[in-house]
């Protein structure tokens, strides 16, 4: 006979989370860096915390630990951040990524630069799927352009920066999009399309500001090109097509890497040694992220277990009184993690958990919810000055940039802002009797 485990609520089992964040976030304060702590060490102190601290025995721990490294959600999430490594560094690899900096510098008036980089940041992180990537890829770029042309440095470094974070946030390959579709259990391609709808109204009065505040560029810079080769946006726009298209994300990635691995072939850039190198490659960037997950999803497993999600749950559920609560009540819980720990896709990973039975409560599509998470996540992320797309950028600039002309110009973060209130505020029309949930 078997006796059926008895839902459990404790504040302890929180802990463990909460020393992962303040580790985090205390090296990051103590050493004026914040990565210079791997993420996964700090989430290691936090699993080592909770076998020391939860009251159960330690096999049911190591139980509990080892079914959250299994979760098929998990699991999932970690095969898609090895394909959308390896797309990444083949495509790189190719010649793709350099084809896309060209094209858009060739075709870029010298008195649009702003509008002409926010274009080129949003398309390039879109399809690599890396706002970080992106700005390291433009950002020297971009502030040569200002500076030789006599442009604002602030209007072209905040072009980038929102430009990086618009395609961060819908990419179908980057990581915040992984963990918010995972986490909620919404499919990628509803996910996108949802928050295309959000995204595309901040988006299109971004380039309206830009063409009309366009830079006062008095010389042109004298930058060489080598002209674009048309073919090599092929496994991009393939990319993009296939996963609007609603294509299942493992094809789309494993097509985007064997086309670019073809493509790199055939221009001699890469052997087939080479191809299977820089896709390992590819794996091993994401080395960071892949652990992280992996041991977010252990550590959840043991607090779920021993009733933290569960007394975290039904905390908030007693402040919530409405749809509308409930989904801006989300959008600012990821919203504080993200600005504790300055990582958009730990934020995400670590608000699911909450976000979900919440979601499923209030019956809200897990589209919808997802895309929420993600927004308000990348919004913050795009804010903060100690985040690495910020600290990266203003590292280029040199003391060009000032921080608060910065953020005064990212007109994209602001617009998406109001986007993603409105849309919630369109979501409220039912309100439901609160109930704990089982």
């Amino acid at each position: 006979m078997t006796t059926e485990h008895k839902p459990r609520e404790s504040f302890i089992s929180l802990i463990p989370f909460l020393v992962f964040v303040l580790s985090f976030l205390g090296a990051g304060i103590y050493l004026n860096d914040f990565y210079a702590l791997p993420s996964p060490i700090a989430m290691a102190l936090g699993i080592i915390t909770a076998f020391l601290i939860i009251k159960l025995p330690f096999k049911t721990k190591m139980d509990e630990f080892l079914k959250g490294l299994g979760d098929k959600n998990v699991l999932t999430m970690c095969v898609i951040y090895l394909l959308a490594g390896a797309f990444s560094t083949v495509s790189k690899a190719s010649g793709s990524v350099d084809a896309i900096v060209n094209l858009g510098l060739e075709y870029i008036p010298v008195n649009y630069i702003a509008f002409g980089i926010f274009i080129l940041a949003s398309f390039l992180s879109l399809a690599s799927g890396t706002s970080v990537g992106s700005i390291v890829a433009l950002g020297p770029i971009a502030i040569e352009l200002a500076t030789k042309s006599g442009a604002d440095v602030n209007l072209i470094a905040a072009s980038l920066l929102t430009g990086a974070m618009f395609g961060d946030n819908l990419s179908v390959i980057s990581d915040t999009t992984i963990a918010a579709s995972q986490s909620l259990g919404s499919k990628m391609s509803d996910k996108f399309r949802t928050n295309l709808w959000i995204a595309a109204p901040a988006f299109l009065i971004t380039i309206f500001i830009l063409l009309f505040n366009n830079s006062e560029a008095t010389i042109v810079p004298n930058l060489a090109t080598h002209g674009s080769s048309f073919y090599l946006l092929i496994p991009y726009i393939l990319v993009i097509g296939l996963a609007f298209a609603g294509v299942d994300v493992f094809f789309v990635l494993l097509i985007g890497v064997v086309v670019s691995g073809i493509i790199g072939l055939s221009n001699n850039s890469m052997d087939l040694l080479g191809f299977a190198k820089e896709s390992y490659n590819g794996f091993t960037s994401m080395t960071e992220i892949f652990l992280l997950s992996l041991l977010t999803g252990g550590l959840a497993g043991i607090i779920e277990y021993a009733g933290g999600i569960r007394f975290l749950l039904n905390k908030i559920l007693k402040t919530i009184k409405s749809r509308f609560s409930a989904m801006l009540g989300m959008g600012v819980l990821v919203s504080l993690v993200d600005a504790c720990i300055a990582n958009n896709t730990i934020a995400i990973l670590i608000t699911g958990k909450v976000a979900k039975p919440i979601s499923e409560h209030y019956e809200f599509e897990p589209r919808k919810m997802a895309s929420v998470l993600d927004i308000f996540s990348c919004i913050i992320q795009g804010i903060i000055p100690y985040g690495a797309q910020v600290l990266i950028l203003m590292s280029f600039g040199k003391n060009k940039i000032d921080y608060l002309q910065l953020i005064s110009h990212s007109y994209y973060t602001w617009l998406l802002l109001v986007c993603v209130l409105v849309f919630i505020f369109l979501n409220k029309n039912q309100t439901h009797k609160l109930n704990s949930i089982k």
